[in-house]
């Protein structure tokens, strides 16, 4: 539960920390990516690293205040805040919701949808949210029983 109040609180090792541990998955640090190549990434402090795949693990910020930074505080502010079930705990402000707030679903802004969660999740939402999308693309009627109301700005 507290995952789905909060969308912290716990890491479960599929074996990617060992593979970092013995230094099969590279990590890199406290400079920018200039650019994404076809098969290496460049930095801004000139170096370019050689990748197959490249993972930008950003942690677990609110997915609200990334909406704020790279779109506007008013879209965050319009959307209100994103994951959490409305429990009135630590992160979790009320009321309930019952379920989570603006993830794989419309929105209050147009056209910004938000996928998030563990590995089960994506995989299991993000069928849903690219049904969603694909059936408004081809033009097909997609009704919505209601946006989510928005109690708290960004």
């Amino acid at each position: 539960m507290k995952y789905l109040r909060r969308g912290s609180g716990y890491y479960i090792d599929v074996g990617a920390s060992q593979l970092v541990a013995d230094g099969k998955i590279k990590l890199n640090s406290g400079v920018d990516v200039v650019e994404l190549k076809e098969h290496s990434v460049l930095l801004s402090d000139g170096t370019e690293l050689e990748a197959d795949v490249v993972v930008y693990a950003t942690g677990y910020g609110s997915m609200n205040g990334w909406a704020a930074d790279l779109i506007s505080r008013e879209v965050a502010d319009k959307v209100g805040k994103v994951w959490g079930l409305g429990s009135n705990t630590t992160k979790d402000p009320g009321p309930w919701e019952g379920e989570q707030r603006n993830m794989w679903k419309p929105t209050q802004q147009q056209a910004l949808w938000f996928h998030g969660g563990n590995l089960h999740q994506s995989r299991h939402y993000s069928q849903y949210l690219s049904l969603q999308i694909k059936a408004r693309m081809e033009g097909l009627a997609t009704p919505v029983f209601g946006l989510q109301k928005v109690h708290h700005l960004s």
